[in-house]
Formats: structure tokens, C-alpha cells, sequence
């Protein structure tokens, strides 16, 4: 396991722990911590390039059928 891989574990069991806490700015600040580091990491790469094609075929699909506002 990289070091990446560990800090971007750690910031998710932080947020759990402070979610299941019932402590919403702590949770919320690993939250924030994790998606950082994880959108740094070349899964989080992938992951952007999959978003934004699901987007494009979605708005593609909605032209199409006429439902865009």
C-alpha cells in the first residue's frame, strides 16, 4: 500500500468516525481532505474522465430527445 493510498484511508475512517461522533465539521474537513487526495491520485484522474463523459452522454441524450431546458 503507497503512503497515498494510506492517508487517503485515513481521512475516509477519520470521517466516519466523526460522522458516527455526530461531529459535522470534523467530518465534513476529512471529507474534504479525502477527495483532495484522492482526486490527486491517478484513480481520481480516471474517475473525473469517467464523470464528465457520463455528463457529455447525458446532455447528448437529452438534446436528443428534446428534454433540455
Amino acid at each position: 500500500m503507497s503512503v497515498m493510498t494510506a492517508i487517503v484511508l485515513f481521512s475516509v475512517l477519520g470521517a466516519v468516525i466523526c460522522t458516527k461522533a455526530r461531529a459535522a465539521g470534523p467530518a465534513l474537513f476529512f471529507g474534504v481532505i479525502a477527495v483532495a487526495l484522492l482526486s490527486a491520485t491517478p484513480l481520481g484522474a480516471q474517475l473525473r474522465e469517467f464523470f464528465a463523459l457520463m455528463a457529455e452522454q447525458a446532455g447528448r441524450a437529452a438534446a436528443e430527445s428534446g428534454g433540455a431546458p
